[in-house]
């Protein structure tokens, strides 16, 4: 019963007290007027008892002690749900509540369980409109200039905040402090020693956090992670002098994982390495005030409640909004097997400003991989471990799952519509164990710290109960881009296993690792036993567009796959119809990884990338020697690969993609929104800001000269990134020269080079992004290197495992890098036709695949149908052009 009946009735019996009886009567009748109206009927209406519910509505002015009327409406999305409450058992029709534009501050998260759900058939339907956000957020107000400080602000910490990991202004999101550390580090047991006391003399030492960044070994670039798909984070315990001792469980948990006694360096986890790698050295530092030293940082100092920025150019903090998160979840549905919620739609609200405080405990952020983490005070000797190890828990994999800021589980016929999901702290939105008939359309996913969203979930491969499955979910026409922001191991699509699900007709651009990822447990083939046994079966994801992904991380793909997918072709996955095109980082278009069974890939167009399907791992359910079943075909890909069957995998009816905009136009047409969500491509949710700094500079010297490669900007801030501008700076900083270059001749090649150096003098080298609005922030430094005349004048040897395979009018290359590259990097490949044409191979795949020797390839068009052409493959450096490898092929008749 709601306070404004309560109040009535109370009214109405001081009346019976103070009144004759027909007074008494007329009050009475009075009330279950004032009450009608108030529910959309009259006084007989509700003496007459069950009618239709009426609506309720909300708005940020409104009053929560009012009836939740057009005209009296209440003020929070949390009273709503209680009106909500008591009028489903009158529901004859769907239920709407009715969100006026504004913002609402949620004091804690809105919790929806059974009791919220539609009835008699009838849905409850949350309905906001263009500015209806719920925001976990507390403004940051007060903001004055720091005396003896250049360009830093500062203004106290809102009633509220103890902690967040984000800050925005004008809903552009800040960089969290960070630089190098200016000490060097010599790991321990327990952390490590520093070369000086400088890091135990700077400002609350225990919140600072190192990290981990990962990605191929590049030039000078390090691996720092748990695997190049990784990027952990870990803060520091405490320090003395140059003892900095980590924070438990996370140290332990990133550098202890067991390993199998009998496979030396293979961690009983079986992803990624046991330690952290680059000798267990942190990249940068974060969250420490004597870092703060460039526009668009903040830093908040918890000990003395006090907020720091150095506004960007044309920012005044006095006048911005400025929001800083506070709750780690908007909404929180609860649902259970014997309870379900609902019968829900969310429709047309932003869900913004909302943080994840694990990675600032001593839990940090040990990654294994997509967003999942070790956690525990023994995870890296138990976690999920089962059987491989004694005391491991079970069932193998189920590490711990990045949370959703906005999340539900064992929800059924639940919607979330024309919704976006930006300025978050973890994953956007998780349906989780026991989903089910679920629709998530026409959303935008960004500016979003972790995972866009997760479906499911690898706790229960085999679920004990019905209720417990996750199945049925639909996420269609959405547009997912600019993430994850924070935690770059982090994925668009997340999904676990689950059965029927559709992932269908969504455009995911500008990610930082993979777009989709689907399954789990498969990594047991690593050491000859079969994937995990699971529920999965019939998902589909289809007719998607991809592109611009692998931004900052390596080794996944525009569709990432793993593990058991069914019991059959007919019941596996299928990937079909799906555009995936210009992958950065080293990785495929659909990445059929370990244990990967009964996958249907057909009728893509996949270009742009280091390879295009991986299909083969020996299936390990039986001693046979198969590999495990897979179906490639009517791709128009650029991997080329012959029709043929090779112990399972079937490969049939592709085609050699010479040029993309030849690709047939139906396929390229269906793929990503639909013509009625296009208009989700428009959609901003901040002003437009400067592009984030690029990131994993590496560089070499050269005689007066240094060549510098990075990754850019995947997070544009509104405007199309224009160039990059490379600034190389001698010790002591007496000599600097930059060069610029367009963005576009930069993603072709993927390097630049900055000339007119000095010989003998190290020098250090940033790179900066430009868009129309201006230039980002410096990126973090390369290690420092020194150009000279030096070396022997060694030339690359000749690339190595040459093939082709051809059709009628084009021919797929391809070849691994050579074994020894003489003086310098190799910067490019030039491969001369019998013909006589010649072709330049530049972009990122030819610098990244150079450590591990992974495959490059490349298409040849314009040939004639059966014609025998001989192709030769040379590799370039800064020195010079190495000898050639070649290959011999002759063409189809057509």
């Amino acid at each position: 019963m709601s306070e404004y009946v309560r109040s009535r009735i109370r009214t109405v019996r001081k009346a019976r007290q103070a009144a004759p009886r027909a007074a008494a009567v007329a009050a009475v009748l009075a009330t279950l007027a004032t009450l009608g109206a108030a529910f959309g009927g009259t006084a007989d209406a509700v003496a007459r008892g069950p009618r239709p519910a009426a609506d309720v509505y909300v708005a940020p002015n409104g009053d929560d002690h009012a009836p939740g009327t057009r005209t009296a409406p209440v003020r929070t999305p949390e009273r709503a749900r209680d009106l909500v409450r008591e009028r489903v058992p009158h529901q004859r029709a769907d239920l709407t509540v009715h969100l006026a534009a504004g913002t609402y501050r949620l004091a804690r998260p809105l919790v929806l369980d059974a009791r919220d759900s539609g009835g008699n058939g009838h849905r409850v339907i949350w309905q906001g409109g263009k500015g209806t956000v719920f925001s976990g957020g507390r403004a940051v107000r007060g903001w004055r200039p720091v005396k003896g400080s250049a360009g830093l602000w500062s203004a106290p910490a809102p009633a509220g905040l103890d902690n967040t990991r984000q800050l925005y202004v004008n809903g552009v999101r800040a960089q969290r402090a960070r630089g190098p550390l200016p000490v060097t580090l010599t790991a321990t047991a327990t952390g490590y020693t520093a070369s000086a006391d400088t890091l135990a003399r700077w400002r609350n030492p225990s919140d600072i956090e190192f990290v981990y960044p990962s990605g191929e070994a590049l030039w000078n670039i390090q691996q720092y992670g748990l695997g190049p798909w990784t990027e952990p984070r870990c803060p520091i315990g405490s320090m003395t002098g140059t003892t900095v001792t980590m924070a438990q469980p996370c140290w332990d948990n990133s550098t202890r994982r067991v390993e199998f006694p009998d496979i030396p360096g293979r961690s009983i986890n079986m992803v990624g390495p046991a330690k952290l790698t680059g000798g267990a050295l942190p990249g940068y530092a974060e969250n420490a005030f004597e870092v703060l030293d460039q526009p668009g940082e903040w830093y908040l100092d918890r000990h003395t409640r006090t907020v720091y920025y150095r506004p960007r150019s044309g920012e005044n903090p006095r006048t911005a909004d400025v929001e800083a998160p506070v709750l780690e979840k908007l909404v929180d549905g609860r649902g259970t097997g014997r309870a379900p919620l609902h019968d829900i739609a969310l429709r047309g609200i932003e869900f913004s400003y909302a943080t994840w405080l694990t990675p600032s405990s001593p839990e940090g952020f040990s990654e294994v991989q997509a967003g999942y983490t070790v956690t525990g005070p023994e995870g890296w000797k138990t976690q999920g471990l089962c059987q491989y190890t004694p005391g491991g828990t079970c069932p193998y994999a189920s590490w711990t799952k990045m949370p959703g800021n906005v999340a539900l589980s064992h929800g059924r016929d639940i919607e979330f519509s024309d919704d976006a999901f930006t300025h978050l702290g973890a994953a956007g939105l998780e349906l989780g164990t026991g989903t089910r008939n679920a629709t998530v359309r026409g959303n935008v996913f960004t500016d979003i710290s972790g995972n866009g969203m997760e479906i499911g979930g690898v706790d229960a491969p085999e679920p004990g109960s019905d209720a417990d499955l996750t199945r049925e979910v639909s996420v269609t026409n959405n547009h997912l881009y600019a993430l994850p922001r924070e935690y770059h191991g982090g994925v668009a699509i997340l999904n676990g296993y689950t059965r029927d699900n559709t992932i269908a007709h969504n455009q995911i651009d500008h990610v930082a690792y993979s777009a989709i990822s689907m399954g789990w447990g498969g990594w047991p083939d690593k050491i000859g036993k079969p994937a995990t046994a699971n529920v999965s079966h019939d998902n589909r994801v289809a007719d998607n567009l991809i592109f611009d992904y692998l931004q900052a991380l390596d080794d996944g793909g525009g569709i990432y796959t793993q593990g058991l997918t069914g019991s059959s072709l007919a019941d596996g996955e299928k990937v079909t119809g799906n555009v995936i095109h210009d992958q950065w980082g080293l990785g495929r278009s659909v990445y059929t990884d370990n244990g990967c069974t009964y996958v249907t890939v057909e009728g893509n167009v996949l270009y742009g990338a280091q390879a295009n399907v991986a299909a083969k791992h020996i299936d390990y359910r039986d001693d046979l020697g198969n590999n495990d079943p897979t179906r490639i075909a009517g791709n128009h890909w650029e991997q080329g690969d012959p029709d043929g069957t090779d112990k399972g995998v079937v490969t049939s009816g592709n085609h050699i993609l010479a040029d993309p905009t030849k690709a047939p136009a139906d396929i390229v047409a269906a793929a990503g929104l639909e013509p009625r969500y296009r208009g989700l491509l428009g959609r901003t949710f901040a002003a437009d800001s400067v592009p984030e700094a690029p990131t994993r500079v590496g560089d070499f010297a050269a005689d007066g000269s240094v060549y510098v490669t990075w990754n850019p900007s995947y997070v544009e801030g509104g405007a199309p990134v224009t160039s990059y501008t490379v600034t190389a700076t001698s010790s002591g900083g007496g000599h600097t020269v930059s060069t610029t270059v367009p963005a576009a001749r930069f993603k072709r090649i993927a390097y630049a080079v900055v000339d007119g150096l000095t010989n003998g003098t190290p020098y250090t080298v940033t790179v900066t992004a430009r868009n129309g609005v201006g230039q980002s922030e410096r990126s973090l430094p390369a290690a420092p290197v020194t150009p000279g005349v030096g070396g022997s004048g060694a030339l690359p040897d000749a690339p190595t495992g040459a093939k082709a395979n051809a059709e009628a009018t084009a021919a797929t290359l391809s070849w691994t890098p050579p074994k020894t590259t003489g003086d310098t990097p190799v910067i490019g490949y030039r491969i001369t036709v019998s013909d006589g044409r010649t072709a330049a191979v530049t972009g990122r795949d030819v610098l990244v695949s150079q450590p591990r020797a992974k495959g490059m390839l490349r298409v040849i068009g314009k040939l004639r149908p059966a014609t025998a052409y001989t192709f030769s493959i040379a590799a370039l450096t800064a020195t010079g052009t190495g000898p050639s490898a070649e290959v011999s092929v002759t063409t189809s008749n057509g």
